[in-house]
């Protein structure tokens, strides 16, 4: 056999190798993506019960909330300008 092919069998046994190991490569991120997905939908599953049950109740009592603070928060353009006129007139 001469160099040549000796050459040109190094390079097809060495394109064979770096093929099977990509492959192989390839299957074990697909097995691990799976994983992945499976454990994602297991927590999809439980982040929707936690809303269902615990978070859809407090839906009331937050506008509930914000509402009075949006009052509040109208107020104090008001407050603060009787403030200012108080300030004014106290002694120094």
């Amino acid at each position: 056999m001469s160099s040549t092919h000796v050459l040109v069998l190094l390079s097809v046994v060495l394109t064979v190798g770096v093929v099977l190991v990509l492959a192989v490569a390839l299957v074990e991120v697909r097995t691990r993506l799976e994983k992945i997905q499976k454990g994602l939908a297991t927590l999809n599953s439980a982040l929707e019960g936690v809303e269902s049950q615990h978070l859809r109740p407090l839906n009331g009592a937050a506008r509930a909330i914000n509402d009075q603070f949006d009052i509040i928060l109208g107020a104090l353009p008001g407050i603060a300008s009787k403030a200012a006129v108080v300030a004014e007139r106290r002694p120094r």
